[in-house]
């Protein structure tokens, strides 16, 4: 076995300059392969916890909500007790909040808007403030008398910071209209959610529109990787079980199913990526061990006249092959490595995709990160390579006849 590994690594090195052009078109798949899939479980795991933060692991919800237009049929009566019993289920951080369709109105200029009011746990809370408070504060837990509002809103209201605001939610269970103080201005991605968007205090919701209800009841559990989704497949059954009839549990991926779809597309798509990267190193290698066995084509047949068999050729030219590729994969793989050991502390895509980014729940910054199945994935792609672009030339060796082999000329 020895003498044969070493005629093989002899072989390939007879013609360098083929062989190291070989090698390197094989380490420039493995490098752009590890690189893309670390590439992709960094935006997989900034778009899952952009996303969930939003939108929570878990919502509870009225069973068909998307059906129902009514307000009153949409709540979710006893939001406390509702949380409360939540709460001895799970340590999952909660969201309780109340969506009201509602008009606000400066001294002069009135919008229709989504009014929400929530409340979040201070880890949650402080990660809303830092990604959209750009001026003043949110309402305080309990604030009765103040309001927050998207900036492109604010400035069509013609309102700033202190001035009055007034609500009115016609067709409530509540006070129905109320007059408060603007604390604060949000920007969001997406233009059209800046315009239409006004918080309050859960509280200050509920006085003015449904007392003790909410519409929905987001769950957030300490997953900050793509891939601890899965627990998701017991708890959510888990947890469906002690709601009351008539409320609905529903994951993320049936609250955003577009943005699901997206992620179920990424790997897949990359894969198909990486196959064409190998794909064009295996036709070099072919091209490589074919030009090489054409060379030695009467030293073959010396060989096979003493005595190897077809089996012995074929593991030759197949060894020939793993080794070009090995070589290769060897050194694109180290650089690989050493790029996203480099690039693993973060960078920004700001400057690629800007502000449009946000809008789609994109990452601000990216970190490179390897998954288990990354490097396996990636020496699977290179063994099979070998294989595949050895196949034919080694059928060619196999077949030949010693007598004619040796009267071969190229």
């Amino acid at each position: 076995m020895f003498n044969l590994f070493s005629l093989s690594w002899r072989n390939i090195w007879r013609h360098r300059g083929r062989s190291l052009m070989t090698a390197g078109a094989v380490g420039l798949a493995v490098f752009f392969t590890l690189v893309y899939l670390s590439f992709l479980g960094a935006m997989e795991n900034g778009i899952y916890n952009n996303l969930t933060a939003s939108v929570g692991h878990l919502q509870v919800r009225v069973e068909g909500y998307r059906e129902k237009r009514e307000f009153r049929d949409l709540l979710i009566p006893n939001a406390a007790q509702v949380e409360a019993r939540l709460a001895t289920q799970t340590q999952a951080s909660r969201v309780v909040a109340l969506e009201i369709p509602a008009l606000v109105a400066g001294e002069t200029r009135s919008r229709g808007v989504l009014l929400i009011g929530d409340q979040r746990p201070p880890e949650l809370r402080e990660r809303f403030v830092k990604q959209s408070l750009v001026e003043g504060r949110l309402p305080e837990a309990g604030d009765l008398d103040s309001i927050a509002l998207g900036a492109s809103l604010a400035r069509a209201l013609k309102v700033k910071l202190g001035d009055p605001v007034y609500v009115y939610a016609p067709g409530t269970e509540g006070r129905g209209a109320g007059a408060y103080r603007l604390v604060g201005l949000l920007r969001f991605p997406d233009p059209a959610i800046e315009a239409r968007s006004a918080f309050l205090s859960l509280a200050a919701a509920q006085e003015l529109a449904a007392p003790g209800s909410a519409t929905r009841i987001e769950l957030h559990f300490p997953f900050t990787r793509y891939s601890q989704d899965t627990q998701l497949v017991t708890l959510q059954p888990q947890l469906a079980a002690s709601l009351e009839p008539g409320l609905s549990l529903e994951s993320w991926r049936e609250a955003s199913p577009a943005i699901a779809q997206i992620f179920n597309l990424l790997t897949p798509l990359v894969l198909i990526f990486a196959a064409i990267f190998f794909g064009l190193a295996g036709l070099l290698v072919v091209n490589t061990i074919y030009l090489g066995l054409l060379e030695r084509t009467r030293e073959l047949g010396v060989i096979v006249a003493l005595g190897a068999g077809p089996g012995q050729v074929t593991r030759m030219v197949v060894l020939e092959s793993l080794l070009l590729c090995s070589s290769g994969a060897l050194v694109g793989g180290l650089l690989g490595l050493l790029t996203i050991a480099a690039l693993s502390g973060g960078f920004s895509l700001e400057a690629l995709y800007g502000e449009v980014g946000g809008v789609f729940g994109l990452p601000e910054k990216v970190y490179l990160s390897l998954r288990a199945w990354d490097i396996p994935i990636t020496l699977a792609y290179t063994l099979l390579t070998g294989l595949l672009a050895a196949w034919w030339p080694a059928r060619v060796a196999a077949r030949l006849e010693p007598v004619e082999a040796m009267r071969f000329t190229a």
